[in-house]
């Protein structure tokens, strides 16, 4: 369990930050870069719990705890060390995209297939849901830089493409099924 008796420290002032595994780098860093848009992304499913209920709330409640995980993930590098750490590295899981393809596919179920892109909006809990789903990509994009720079964990990466996945679905459940949906007419403002 992790016990916070002081919330400032004061390390941070210079511009740095320590990692998981201690290494100090600027706050401007890759990796910092992509873990600070990950806990973004967990703040915006903070505001659509607002207008969430039941099953749906719950699975929400499920993957701001597995952003935590993949908080943790993101911010320990040097996957290739994991065995000499002294506790092992917290790393998502197949299975954690497992459950989020499991449940896409379950709510998808219930949808008419589209006809049209969708639009950002309709419900209250859609729209929280659309900005949940572009600053979810934003950090999948930083995720990738990163990959492309250093050894990032690849579950970690699939979980992010398939929570922007998730939550598009999510945003048409949350629009009556769909029936709600805010669709995007080519040229109709020309």
């Amino acid at each position: 369990m992790v016990v916070l008796s002081k919330i400032y420290t004061r390390t941070g002032d210079a511009g740095t930050t320590a990692l998981g595994d201690g290494t100090r780098v600027p706050k401007t860093s890759a990796r910092v870069e992509a873990y600070g848009t990950v806990d973004e992304a967990n703040a915006t499913i903070g505001l659509a719990r607002l207008h969430a209920e039941g099953e749906l709330d719950d699975r929400l409640a499920r993957i701001q705890n597995d952003l935590f995980d993949l908080g943790a993930d993101m911010c320990r590098p040097g996957m290739a060390r994991d065995a000499e750490a002294e506790y092992p590295p917290l790393r998502m899981t197949q299975g954690q995209v497992d459950r989020l393809e499991a449940e896409i596919d379950a709510m998808n179920d219930a949808l008419e297939p589209l006809r049209s892109f969708v639009l950002p909006g309709g419900s209250a809990l859609a729209a929280h849901l659309h900005l949940c789903r572009t600053v979810t990509r934003r950090a999948e994009r930083l995720a990738m830089a990163l990959a492309g720079q250093e050894d990032v964990n690849a579950a970690a990466v699939t979980y992010l493409n398939r929570l922007s996945d998730w939550f598009f679905v999510a945003s048409r459940i949350a629009n009556d099924d769909g029936r709600a949906d805010v669709l995007w007419v080519p040229g109709a403002n020309r």
